[in-house]
C-alpha cells in the first residue's frame, strides 16, 4: 500500500484525535487572524476543550529574532527561549497558558530543516522538492503539538494572504493535510474583508469572493468565513456571501470593528463562531463557555476609577507593534488597578536636557523600554535622571535597566564616561558588559540569552514586596549584563541590586532606595502578563502612578 494511503487510513481508524483547525486570511494583511484565532482558542477552552495555537510565517528569516522591529513589530520570546511572531504574545495573552518553540514556524526554519536531512543523506538520493519534502516538513510542524497528546484542538495560522507566492507551500499542506486527516477532523477558517465604499454607500462583497476563489483554485474550500468589516453585515449580504462563498449561511461570521481586541470573544461568542466549528469537528458543545472572569476584566477596563499618564521612552515608537507586550501589559494592570492608563510614547531621540521638563514634566510615570544600539540612548538616560531627581514612579526594562545603571554611575558616583560596552566598547567605566560567554559568538540569530531563568529576591525589597515570593522565573532577551565590578559601589551609593540569578550571580533587579518607585528589570516582565495574570511589576507601578498623580 503506499504510503500516502496508510496514512490517510490510519488516520480516519484512530479514536479520539486531535482536531485541527487552520486559520487563513484574504483580501488584506493585517485583518486580525491572530485575533480571530485566540478568540476563538479562548471560547473553546471555556467549553472545556484543551486547546492550542500555532503560527506558521511564510519569510525566509529562521526566527524573527533578527528582524527590525520597524520590519515585523516586537519580538515575542517564550519560556523555552524561541524568539517568535508577536502574535504569540495574544495567544498567551488570550488562553493564560506558555507557548514555545513548536507554536512558531517560518518557511527559513523549514527549508533549513530540509536542507540539513538532505546533507545527512536523509532522502536517499531523491531529488528534493517543494512537493513532497517541503510539504512534509510544514505537516509534521502542524501535527506536532497535536501529537503530543496535551491538546483536543490545534489552531494553525497561517502568515500572510492567500495568493501570496511565498504562502503557497502552506496552502498546500493545509490542503492535503485536510484530506488525510479525513471528515470532520480539520477544517479551514477564512478570514477575509467586506469593505465599505463610502461612494457607493454600500458594503461590498467582491473582494471576500475573490478571496475565496483564490483559496479554491489551490484546492482548499473554506469550511467558515469570517468577515471583518466595520458596519453589520445584514441578512441579505450573509445569504449572498454564502452562495457565492459555497459555505453555508450559519457558517458567514461577521468580526466588525471593536474598542478593544478583549471584546472579541464575546463578539465571536454572539455570532456562534465557536459552535459552528465544533459542529464542523463532530464534536460536542459541552457547557457554554465560562467567561465570568474575562468579563470581570472586561467590566473594570471599561469603568475606570482613576486615569493615569505614563511616559513609554523608546526608539520605535512610531510603529506600535514594536512594544506591543508592554502596551498589553498597561491594559491588565490598568484594569487590575480600575484605572484607564493613558500610554504617551516619546521618542528617546527627542529628549535633550533643555526640553526634557516639557517633555516629562506632567507624567505620572516614566518606563524606559527595552532596545538595541546606541540611538537614542542618551535621551534615555536623561529621562531615568529626571524621574530619579522628581520622584516620579519609574520602571525600566532590560536596556532601561542598564540605562538606570548608567545614569547612577554617572550622576551619583560621578563616572561621567560610565556607559555600556555596546555604545562605547573604550569606555573608561563599563558599567555594563558583555556576558564572557558572548564575546566569542559571530552568528547573530538565537545566540542571546534568551527564556526563562531564575532569580533569586532580596528580602524587605520593593521587588519582594510586589512579588511575594524568594524566587521568580522570568524571561530574558539580551546581551548585555549588570557589571558585577561595580556592584558594591553602586549598593554603597543607594542603587540596591534586590535581584540575582542564582546560578550566574548576575543582576537581574536594581532598585533605588528613599524613592515611590524606581525599578529596573533585566528580563522582559510584560512577556508573561496576561488578562488572568497581569504582571505585578505593571500592577504596582501603576498603582504607584494613581498616587503621585494624586498628588
Amino acid at each position: 500500500m503506499p504510503s500516502f494511503l496508510h496514512n490517510y487510513n490510519t488516520n480516519n481508524n484512530r479514536m479520539n484525535q486531535t482536531k485541527y483547525i487552520f486559520v487563513t486570511g484574504g483580501v488584506t494583511s493585517s485583518l486580525g487572524k491572530g485575533i480571530i484565532a485566540a478568540s476563538l482558542a479562548k471560547l473553546l477552552q471555556g467549553r472545556g476543550y484543551r486547546t492550542t495555537i500555532q503560527k506558521f510565517d511564510p519569510y525566509i528569516n529562521v526566527d524573527p529574532g533578527t528582524l527590525n522591529p520597524y520590519e515585523h513589530g516586537e519580538c515575542y520570546v517564550t519560556d523555552d527561549g524561541a524568539e517568535t511572531d508577536l502574535d504569540l504574545g495574544h495567544y498567551e495573552r488570550f488562553l493564560n497558558v506558555p507557548t514555545s518553540q513548536a507554536n512558531n514556524v517560518t518557511t527559513g526554519r523549514v527549508y533549513l530543516s530540509v536542507i540539513e536531512k538532505e546533507r545527512r543523506g536523509e532522502f536517499l538520493g531523491k531529488t528534493v522538492q517543494v512537493v513532497p519534502h517541503i510539504t512534509n516538513e510544514i505537516k509534521d510542524r502542524m501535527q506536532l503539538l497535536g501529537k503530543s497528546g496535551d491538546y483536543d484542538i490545534v489552531i494553525t495560522e497561517i502568515g500572510g494572504t492567500v495568493g501570496d507566492i511565498e504562502s503557497l507551500p502552506y496552502i498546500e499542506s493545509v490542503r492535503q493535510l485536510v484530506w488525510e486527516l479525513g471528515e470532520n477532523n480539520g477544517i479551514v477558517i477564512h478570514l477575509t474583508l467586506v469593505p465599505f465604499l463610502a461612494a457607493a454607500g454600500e458594503l461590498k462583497t467582491k473582494p471576500t469572493q475573490h478571496s475565496v476563489k483564490t483559496l479554491m483554485e489551490s484546492g482548499i474550500k473554506a469550511d467558515i468565513l469570517v468577515c471583518r468589516t466595520e458596519h453589520e453585515l445584514s441578512d441579505e449580504l450573509r445569504n449572498k456571501l454564502a452562495l457565492f462563498c459555497n459555505v453555508k449561511r450559519e457558517a458567514v461570521i461577521q468580526s466588525i470593528d471593536a474598542s478593544t481586541i478583549y471584546e472579541v470573544p464575546n463578539l465571536m461568542l454572539e455570532e456562534g463562531l465557536d459552535v459552528v466549528a465544533l459542529k464542523k469537528l463532530d464534536l460536542p458543545k459541552k457547557a457554554s463557555p465560562d467567561l465570568k472572569n474575562w468579563n470581570t476584566f472586561l467590566r473594570r477596563l471599561k469603568n475606570p476609577k482613576h486615569t493615569v499618564n505614563i511616559g513609554l521612552i523608546g526608539k520605535y515608537v512610531e510603529m506600535q507593534d514594536c512594544y506591543k507586550s508592554i502596551l498589553e501589559a498597561f491594559i491588565h494592570a490598568g484594569a487590575s488597578n480600575e484605572t484607564k492608563v493613558n500610554v504617551i510614547s516619546i521618542h528617546s531621540e527627542h529628549i535633550t536636557s533643555d526640553n526634557i521638563e516639557e517633555k516629562l514634566g506632567t507624567l505620572d510615570g516614566v518606563l524606559v523600554a527595552p532596545g538595541f544600539g546606541e540611538r537614542g540612548i542618551e535621551g534615555k538616560i536623561e529621562a531615568v535622571r529626571f524621574a530619579r531627581e522628581n520622584n516620579i514612579p519609574f520602571f525600566g526594562i532590560c536596556l532601561g535597566m542598564q540605562m538606570s545603571v548608567i545614569e547612577y554611575s554617572r550622576n551619583i558616583l560621578g563616572y561621567k564616561e560610565a556607559n555600556s560596552t555596546e555604545m562605547n566598547d573604550k569606555t573608561k567605566h563599563p558599567v555594563v558588559n558583555l556576558m564572557e560567554e558572548q564575546k566569542t559568538i559571530t552568528d547573530k540569530g538565537g545566540t542571546m540569552r534568551l527564556g526563562a531563568w531564575k532569580c533569586d529576591i532580596k528580602p524587605n525589597s520593593l521587588a519582594h514586596k510586589i512579588y511575594g515570593q524568594k524566587t521568580i522565573s522570568e524571561r530574558h532577551r539580551h546581551r548585555y549584563e549588570y557589571n558585577n565590578k561595580y556592584k558594591d559601589e553602586l549598593q554603597k551609593a543607594g542603587l540596591i541590586a534586590s535581584g540575582v540569578n542564582p546560578d550566574t550571580g548576575l543582576v537581574e533587579i536594581i532598585e533605588l532606595e528613599n524613592h515611590p518607585f524606581f525599578i529596573g528589570v533585566q528580563y522582559h516582565p510584560e512577556y508573561k502578563s496576561t488578562v488572568a495574570n497581569p504582571h505585578p511589576i505593571f500592577v504596582n507601578f501603576v498603582a504607584a502612578a494613581v498616587i503621585a498623580h494624586k498628588k
